[in-house]
């Protein structure tokens, strides 16, 4: 069994997960924005050409158009900073996606590239065209946008959910699996609450209209929010169809988790009650310090969706298939009896800081098997999760790694790695003394190997 190693950048003191998911977050806000900017473009396109109002086309054609402009091309940015960052923190995971589903990402490239020109189009030339050609050219650029998320919807929603692909293999049965829809739905709405709230804002900067006629132009804009009223249902929805620990996880499991989860629904708890009561119900004016309140929030809610959506996958980053630190089920106990490391090509970075072989391949086996999750002694830290414990509890929790945290994988490595690696958390606890003793005693290795017998691969 051959094991593909690849170099990984090292961002420390920040963990990987964190880099990746900081940069998500923005792409995620971004590309949701731009998408339900392109609806409510063209509603504000349809109220204009049907005279049921006399501001919209001076909306149409105003920041809003130059912020739909910016979110698409910023999203196209930060989406090539996504594949940049992912294939230097988790390439294994990133070049399974593309295997799969290599014809699903070219067609949603394809639909990226009609959504780009259809968009640039209508900002360089739409003044210019008739509202017929207006009208099409924004039907074209919504259709596109939200079909680029339909199909990278289907991938990542796969990561969770795989369903009968796991027996069949077949890429439409991890397309349409049995979180596509609900994920789908859900943010094709939070895309229209997005898209609103930056609306509110842009209708404060028109000055020279007076209240009235700014409060109609909200008011039709937050029409566009009524559909926040499904997202309980949808919520529920997604949580009855995901795995039953990844549920457990949101629900209590994990506070971390269940903390952010509880953030995402109170931030768009908030924006519902006040979109429906306020905006809605009692058609009131909204000024801009409150409208960027509100998608100040909306960003914190997909902050927390975007946090939860990545966290109860773990312990996997493509679930029943690779681990979140790129191993494969199927390769844990061949690694626990040739070693993870064996083969691994690549040098390690400051090897003359570690004074010992020992100290070196514990630092080996941490960035090969932790390091996606974890750094030394910075943010998760080994040494502030492990530091207090003692040796023998270090070997033992690592040993049955899967049981010690649930949402952890299972130690793929022999107990020599094992034991290197308590070592290393050891030197680092200890403060790194330029002299350290080897420790491979035969008792503490077959009890190592006993434990990992014990627990298991799975």
């Amino acid at each position: 069994m051959d094991l593909p190693y690849y170099p990984l950048n090292d961002f420390d003191p920040m963990i990987k997960g964190m880099v990746i998911g900081g940069l998500g977050i923005l792409h995620v806000f971004l590309a949701q924005f731009a998408i339900g900017g392109g609806m409510l473009m063209c509603y504000f396109q349809w109220l204009d050409q049907t005279r049921r109002s006399s501001h919209a086309r001076r909306f149409l054609d105003g920041y809003f158009r130059a912020l739909v402009l910016i979110s698409f091309v910023l999203g196209a940015l930060t989406g090539v900073a996504m594949w940049f960052t992912t294939i230097q923190i988790s390439p294994r995971t990133i070049g399974t996606m593309v295997d799969e589903f290599h014809w699903i990402w070219a067609t949603e490239w394809t639909f990226f590239c009609l959504e780009v020109v259809a968009g640039y189009t209508f900002y360089r030339y739409g003044k210019q065209l008739s509202d017929r050609a207006r009208f099409t050219l924004l039907i074209l650029y919504t259709v596109a946008a939200w079909f680029s998320l339909f199909w990278i919807n289907g991938i990542l929603s796969w990561q969770l959910t795989p369903g009968q692909w796991i027996e069949t293999k077949n890429v439409w049965s991890g397309f349409f699996n049995p979180s596509f829809w609900p994920s789908l739905i859900f943010r094709t709405i939070v895309s229209l609450t997005i898209a609103s709230l930056v609306a509110c804002i842009v209708i404060n900067t028109m000055h020279d209209l007076d209240r009235p006629a700014m409060t109609k132009l909200q008011n039709q804009a937050a029409r566009l929010l009524a559909p926040m009223a499904l997202m309980p249902l949808l919520g529920l929805w997604y949580l009855g169809v995901i795995p039953s620990d990844s549920r457990t996880w949101v629900t209590g499991g994990s506070a971390a988790m269940t903390m952010f989860m509880t953030l995402a629904v109170a931030a768009s708890l908030l924006i519902g009650l006040y979109a429906m009561i306020g905006l809605i119900r009692q058609k009131l004016f909204i000024n801009g310090a409150t409208a960027t309140l509100l998608c100040a929030l909306a960003f914190g809610a997909t902050a927390g969706g975007e946090f939860v959506r990545e966290g109860v996958r773990k312990p996997y980053t493509i679930r029943e298939r690779l681990y979140s630190n790129s191993i494969a089920k199927e390769e844990v106990v061949h690694l626990r009896e040739v070693g993870s490391v064996t083969h691994d090509p690549y040098p390690l970075k400051n090897a003359e800081d570690y004074p010992t072989d020992q100290l070196r391949l514990g630092a080996k086996v941490f960035r090969f098997q932790c390091s996606v999750c974890h750094t030394i002694d910075g943010v998760n830290g080994l040494t502030h999760l492990a530091g207090t414990w003692t040796l023998d509890q270090r070997r033992l929790n690592i040993a049955k790694l899967q049981h010690t945290k649930s949402f952890m994988p299972p130690f793929a490595g022999t107990p020599e790695e094992l034991e290197a690696l308590v070592q290393m958390i050891t030197w680092v606890v200890e403060g790194r003394p330029k002299a350290w003793n080897v420790a491979n005693e035969e008792k503490t290795l077959i009890e190592i190997r006993q434990w990992l017998d014990q627990v298991g691969p799975d």
